[in-house]
């Protein structure tokens, strides 16, 4: 079914074409001729003046076959942009039966992998007639960048009732069914700049209060749903003069929203607290970049991927993933969406790799998803 040496040179084509998180523009351009080649109605989203990326989202429709109309319409996704270092890829097939890249770069599997595994099954679709209902693949910008694109998509361009993220670690039948809304945050203190040597007195150290502010959080692990962690912490001044003001860049996350939102709280009520006890003041900024979403076992869209893996001869594992991805947008949007592994290994790295098995074994869901669906 999966022609596996057309997939492995679909892969290694895509990753050779630099698409570095904010300079997508040359990879839009090859992935809008691949997929309207197939026959695909495609659209680039006017998200690019949002995202101050390189290119918008592309929206690729597949519409149904004949007399599937009334099958939901489902949605696949990825991203087209990488982490650096991305320029100038030169993948490796090994003899062990993984692709890599020379070691001076990654590899892009993360996400173009995904992207693969979606020309080959759509290919697949249409060499064996399979019948299907209208299947959208969505393939956005800036998601290394903080999903940026997603972010920037208007929900209107959106039909289906339910998705799947092609764009998690792990081994194939790993899904993750919940992943922890975020919240960027900056902290600013001020405090009063004096003499340091001869009247220090005088002044108040905003280094010492922002110290003070950090003691007083729970940082790092929370409880298994929630982590906070404090990025930058910046004061800069000369030697004698006490600091009069410090900024702090932070970061919350949780998989349930009310415990994100008690985070924050608690971080906002320990900086203001130690403004106040040393009578000055601080500007605390919280901004939740993406909501959490959590999906019970029994969600339709978690059973609907259970069957299609069973009948791969794979078992579906559940997990809660501790980052954030393009699903949590579009479950924001209220469209049922699980992130699905696609068994790719140390992503952002230059030692980036993916076993040609995967690949194939990722392609091969794809068209056991749509299969499923078209049961419903």
């Amino acid at each position: 079914m999966i022609q596996q040496e057309r997939l492995i040179q679909e892969f290694i084509s895509l990753v050779q074409v630099d698409s570095e998180t904010r300079f997508e523009q040359d990879i839009c351009v090859v992935l809008k001729q691949k997929f309207s080649s197939l026959g695909l109605h495609v659209v680039e989203d006017d998200s690019k003046g949002k995202s101050g990326h390189g290119a918008g989202n592309l929206i690729c429709t597949l519409e149904a076959t004949d007399n599937n109309a009334a099958i939901p319409t489902i949605f696949f996704t990825s991203h087209m942009d990488t982490v650096a270092p991305g320029k100038g890829i030169k993948p490796i097939i090994g003899e062990d039966g993984f692709i890599r890249s020379d070691g001076t770069t990654i590899l892009g599997s993360d996400d173009k992998a995904g992207i693969a595994a979606m020309l080959e099954g759509i290919l697949v679709l249409k060499e064996q007639k399979i019948p299907h209902g209208r299947i959208q693949f969505v393939i956005t910008v800036g998601e290394e960048s903080g999903l940026k694109g997603a972010r920037a998509m208007d929900r209107s361009v959106m039909e289906a009732e339910f998705g799947f993220a092609l764009d998690s670690n792990g081994a194939i039948g790993d899904i993750a069914t919940a992943a922890p809304g975020r919240a960027e945050i900056e902290i600013i203190f001020h405090g009063k700049s004096a003499h340091a040597g001869v009247n220090p007195e005088d002044g108040i150290s905003a280094i010492q209060v922002a110290s003070k502010a950090v003691s007083r959080m729970s940082l790092g692990r929370i409880d298994n749903e929630t982590t906070a962690n404090i990025g930058s912490f910046s004061g800069v001044g000369p030697l004698n003069v006490v600091c009069d003001k410090v900024k702090l860049e932070a970061e919350a996350r949780s998989i349930v929203q009310h415990k994100l939102e008690a985070q924050i709280a608690a971080m906002k009520q320990a900086c203001e607290s130690a403004a106040a006890d040393a009578g000055t003041t601080c500007e605390f900024k919280a901004d939740i970049v993406y909501a959490s979403y959590m999906h019970d076992d029994s969600a339709p869209v978690v059973q609907l991927t259970a069957r299609a893996l069973s009948t791969l001869g794979l078992t579906a594992r559940t997990f809660h993933s501790g980052g954030g991805s393009d699903a949590n947008i579009f479950n924001g949007m209220g469209i049922p969406t699980v992130n699905l592994a696609v068994g790719y290994h140390d992503i952002h790295t230059t030692n980036e790799h993916i076993a040609i098995d995967d690949l194939v074994k990722t392609a091969e869901l794809l068209v056991a998803i749509v299969k499923e669906a078209a049961k419903a």
